[in-house]
């Protein structure tokens, strides 16, 4: 049986997260949250305790709970990744929906979010920390990098490949064989036919790149 989870972050992914988790009958212990307006209020029946670096929650973790990380920002995510690696010697968990279909043969890092209805399908290979939402779809041999937000019903079809902290919006299709370099953007709903560089930002149909 999995340890009970405490969940940093307590906003939209936080609730996400703690569907998912209860979609699998694994307990929440507690959330923990930066905002003082959420810090001793309760969302859908689990308590926000405290902060994300309150030492007293943190200490349980790898002992008696695991942790999932979902705060909102990817810079302050990416920090407190980190400070669990090196302070707690951690890493978080996966939060996989059980109405999610991911195949026994593709290969998954740490700490991703696979949400209800998504699909990763065989030899596709996902890294750490990724949040693939609603009715995405990784396709066989694709390879997603650490970082990487997967809007809901997106399509990364097969072999492409989505370098670290990029972003592919909602509704967008990646055609097979592309590459998405690191932390660019793909707008809502776009199709993208060619490579996309680093950094660069891209929408429409084809997916041209936005000034």
């Amino acid at each position: 049986m999995q340890n009970p989870v405490i969940i940093l972050g307590a906003q939209k992914l936080g609730t996400a997260a703690l569907d998912i988790f209860n979609s699998n009958n694994v307990v929440v212990y507690c959330f923990l949250d930066d905002s003082k307006d959420l810090q001793q209020q309760e969302l859908n029946n689990v308590s926000v305790m405290s902060g994300t670096e309150d030492s007293e929650f943190l200490k349980l973790i790898g002992k008696k709970c695991d942790v999932f990380v979902a705060v909102e920002d990817s810079a302050a995510r990416k920090g407190l990744i980190k400070m669990l690696k090196d302070e707690y010697k951690v890493v978080p968990v996966n939060a996989i929906h059980k109405f999610s279909a991911v195949s026994e043969h593709a290969w998954l890092g740490h700490g991703n979010m696979i949400a209800a209805g998504a699909i990763v399908n065989n030899n596709a290979k996902i890294g750490d920390n990724n949040i693939i939402e609603s009715r995405a779809l990784v396709d066989t041999k694709a390879e997603i990098g650490d970082n990487v937000q997967i809007g809901a019903g997106a399509i990364v079809n097969s072999e492409v490949v989505v370098e670290d902290g990029a972003f592919i919006g909602s509704g967008a299709v990646i055609v097979s064989g592309v590459k998405i370099g690191k932390n660019a953007r793909v707008g809502a709903g776009s199709v993208v036919v060619a490579n996309v560089p680093a950094k660069a930002t891209v929408f429409g149909n084809p997916a041209a790149p936005v000034k």
